[in-house]
């Protein structure tokens, strides 16, 4: 049966009362929409601050409510450890880091909900970042990062032993990180080299979105990962900035305060260019670029609505979902996330949050059977 929900880090609010007042205003319109009959996954987000408002009692009480509203949670951004929206978050979302002793300990207090709500017969998931920020990493973090890696997958044993419960703890390549391409992905869980026993609690998230700006091939993308026999702990159905020719002069107009919008172009001789903002590659006033290689493409990273091919003046780099989608296997769970659509041009935001969301999902479950009836 395949798995389809929304990522919840797109409503604002960093408190366990912010998180539950969302869920109730946007994600039971959301499954009446899409999800009328049958039980609908929720792809939460828990800030730090979140899950330590969390005690036994209240965990019960939204147990309770998640069966009520016949929904119940698969997966949790465990990502973004403090506030996501209204600041400027840039590559501050990456903190505390997997060197940190804070972020296993973060990562633990969310597996040890996530276990009283997940049902039996579904696999769970925390997605988390790729290790850290490229920029401030050296080869010496290493051991410190393993240090705490092991500290979580013992913890998600130790839970497993106890509930027969599976959590993957699901690393996120992202551009710009120490784990970004599919090969470095690969390589990560060599470098971890977690015992035998305990490897199949450590998986990755596959984020559509990071992978298409890294300008890779959807299905061989996928299917390395595979190959490699790395856990999947969730796919994130997301789409990223594309231009191409003339209309990367158009680039700019998405620059914002809040996001990094890292950047990857493709000269006319097939090479790469990397910058980790929008303003750093094109300069403050948005008309650099001026010297240098012909660029023939750019990729920004930019999560847009995914029911899009083209966002006015720039296209969309949704070929990679309909590239992938119809490939993966029905027990592969989905998760759509586009947090940004608060900070999109405002010419861009016809529809409300909910109204997009449930476009978003009744799209992606299009595409799914398209796939199918093809097959």
């Amino acid at each position: 049966m395949r798995r389809l929900t929304y990522c919840t880090n797109i409503h604002p609010g960093e408190s366990w009362a912010d998180a539950r007042r969302n869920l109730e205003a946007h994600l039971l319109g959301v499954k009446g929409a899409v999800s009328p009959t049958a039980p609908f996954p929720i792809g939460l987000r828990l800030s730090g601050r979140a899950v330590a408002e969390i005690d036994d009692a209240e965990s019960m009480r939204f147990r309770d409510w998640c069966d009520e509203s016949d929904a119940y949670v698969l997966t949790v951004n465990g990502f973004p450890h403090g506030r996501f929206h209204g600041v400027s978050v840039k590559e501050r979302v990456y903190d505390p880091d997997w060197r940190d002793p804070e972020r296993a300990a973060y990562t633990k207090a969310i597996a040890d909900r996530l276990v009283e709500w997940l049902p039996f017969d579904a696999p769970g998931s925390i997605s988390t970042v790729p290790i850290a920020w490229a920029p401030s990493f050296s080869e010496d973090d290493w051991p410190l990062v393993r240090e705490n890696v092991l500290t979580v997958v013992e913890h998600l044993d130790r839970l497993a032993g106890r509930t027969s419960k599976t959590l993957v703890l699901a690393f996120e390549p992202e551009p710009g990180c120490v784990v970004e391409t599919t090969e470095q992905a690969v390589a990560l869980f060599d470098r971890l080299a977690l015992p035998d026993g305990l490897r199949r609690y450590a998986g990755l998230c596959y984020d559509c979105c990071h992978q298409a700006v890294e300008f890779e091939e959807p299905r061989s993308s996928f299917f390395r990962l595979q190959r490699a026999g790395i856990p999947i702990g969730k796919v994130q159905v997301s789409s990223s900035l594309r231009a191409r020719g003339d209309e990367i002069a158009n680039l700019p107009a998405f620059d914002e305060p809040t996001y990094l919008h890292q950047v990857i172009a493709r000269d006319v001789e097939g090479n790469l260019h990397r910058a980790p903002d929008l303003p750093a590659f094109f300069g403050p006033d948005g008309r650099g670029r001026a010297e240098g290689p012909v660029l023939e493409e750019c990729r920004v990273h930019f999560h847009v609505p995914i029911f899009a091919d083209h966002l006015g003046p720039v296209g969309t780099t949704q070929f990679f979902l309909d590239d992938l989608l119809p490939t993966l296997d029905e027990g592969i769970a989905l998760e759509v996330e586009t947090y940004s659509f608060d900070v999109l041009p405002s010419e861009l935001r016809r529809d409300s949050v909910a109204e997009s969301i449930a476009r978003e999902l009744r799209w992606a479950q299009q595409r799914y059977h398209a796939s199918n009836r093809r097959s």
